[in-house]
């Protein structure tokens, strides 16, 4: 490897005779006193700093995917309603979700923010209301204004409210199954599930 010469030092203390210059040429001018070098003066021999070269582009790591399916998946359970489960018996689902309505009532929440859904024999008050024709019966749905019951067959026709309750109170499995996802759209904030927990898990395929 070829040494690189080194820069000559100069020290203004160094005396000595200076020369003189011969006719018709022209003394050269002293060189400065190499002090302390910038950027801008490279070393003898080494490449100065140039236009500046593009910055290669960074390889995403490894777990970057991750993190962002990580904050998807967190996105997504902040959509999700909070699920309560009231361990019941088929015959007393429907008691346990009265309970609960007015428990929730008395706590500070409107009425119109409840929407009951049976799975099995209706609610009584949806039972009296429906006798006096469907229209009724959803219009007082559409006025929002009161706890609505309705049967788990006919949730999709109900529209979402911050907080459903379901009474798993009989009805064949299927008609759980599909019950509880369409509850699970509906309900905004507070899904609250009342009957047989085992029943329930199996039909959901996890527990609550």
């Amino acid at each position: 490897m070829p040494l690189i010469p080194e820069e000559p030092q100069i020290h203004e203390s160094a005396q000595g005779p200076r020369a003189t210059p011969a006719a018709g040429r022209t003394a050269p001018t002293p060189r400065p006193v190499p002090g302390p070098r910038s950027a801008a003066s490279p070393r003898p021999g080494h490449p100065g700093p140039g236009p500046a070269r593009p910055t290669p582009p960074q390889r995403p790591h490894g777990n970057a995917g991750k993190t962002q399916q990580s904050q998807q998946t967190q996105q997504e359970n902040r959509s999700l309603p909070q699920i309560q489960l009231i361990p019941a018996s088929a015959d007393g689902a429907l008691d346990a979700a009265g309970e609960a309505v007015d428990l929730l009532l008395d706590s500070g929440r409107s009425p119109g923010d409840v929407l009951v859904l049976t799975t099995g024999e209706q609610h009584p008050w949806a039972a009296h209301e429906l006798s006096f024709g469907e229209a009724a019966y959803w219009a007082q749905h559409d006025a929002g204004d009161d706890v609505f019951y309705a049967d788990a067959a006919v949730a999709d026709r109900a529209a979402a409210r911050p907080v459903v309750v379901v009474a798993v109170n009989g009805g064949p499995d299927d008609d759980a199954a599909q019950a509880l996802p369409a509850a699970l759209k509906k309900a905004a904030a507070l899904l609250i599930v009342c009957g047989d927990p085992k029943r329930i898990n199996a039909v959901l395929g996890a527990g609550v």
